[in-house]
């Protein structure tokens, strides 16, 4: 992995990032990216192996790695959060608004706690953590944001209507603090990937692979690099590879005579 002109690479162990959702895909490619950046890293997880995570980052990279095994999905997460690293002298110059939920059930489906849970996680938590680490930034004068958006934005598809909108949201807001933040010397970014080769879909080992080795899927390594690039970039929204910007007006205008065919064969994953 590499940044063009050293881009975001600190002197080792002299800044700190925060990433949440960082056990397991994406979120652990962040952290990953960021110790070899040399950054000490705070990783939130709702699972455990995120303090063994933690150890093996902070051995490979020299790096001070805390993990931390906190549920995100709740009303006041976020205050919690930051109230604890406050307290405890934590200051970070990147924070990366990982954690997610996915949910391809219909909403008749989808029990009421977990159409709770995702609001809860990726929009209230997402959003009160910008504003409190964000208020933190801009008093500093420094300081970087990444939220995770969604290709499924531009795909409301049936089965996706939680997913897709929890994650506009998370764009939509994105897009209007980056203005409001202007001049403060903080940014923020939304990256909005489409498919990833992680377990959160529900795909077996078998077809994750298949699907990167068709370009179906993109690597989670690949997309934390382009998600950190656009975002020390000061980049306010990405949609990683050229060619996934092209589909995008297709997905919106899909007819029903194709959804409704695709929408059967993904009935397999509702979970």
């Amino acid at each position: 992995m590499c940044f063009r002109r050293n881009l975001g690479v600190v002197e080792r162990g002299s800044a700190w990032a925060l990433v949440t959702g960082s056990a397991l895909g994406i979120g652990r490619q962040y952290a990953e990216q960021l110790a070899k950046m040399g950054y000490n890293l705070y990783l939130v997880d709702i699972l455990d192996d995120i303090v063994r995570e933690a150890e093996i980052l902070e051995h490979a990279h020299r790096v001070k790695c805390v993990a931390k095994v906190a549920d995100l999905a709740t009303i006041d997460a976020a205050e919690k959060l930051h109230a604890e690293t406050v307290a405890e002298g934590y200051t970070f110059d990147v924070v990366i608004n990982n954690a997610g939920i996915f949910s391809h059930c219909d909403i008749l489906t989808t029990p009421a706690e977990r159409i709770e849970r995702i609001i809860l996680l990726h929009d209230l938590t997402l959003s009160m953590m910008c504003r409190l680490y964000g208020e933190d930034m801009k008093r500093r004068g420094y300081g970087r944001i990444l939220n995770m958006s969604s290709y499924s934005i531009w795909m409301p598809f049936p089965g996706l209507a939680l997913y897709s909108a929890s994650k506009a949201y998370v764009k939509s807001f994105t897009e209007a603090f980056a203005k409001e933040l202007r001049g403060t010397g903080v940014s923020i970014t939304a990256i909005c990937p489409a498919g990833i080769a992680t377990d959160l879909y529900g795909l077996s080992k078998r077809l994750q692979k298949f699907g990167t080795k068709t370009g179906i899927l993109m690597k989670p390594s690949s997309c934390a690099r382009r998600g950190l690039r656009a975002m020390f970039k000061r980049r306010r929204v990405v949609v990683p590879d050229w060619w996934y910007k092209l589909l995008i007006p297709i997905c919106k205008y899909l007819p029903g005579f194709i959804i409704r065919p695709l929408r059967n064969f993904t009935m397999k994953w509702q979970k």
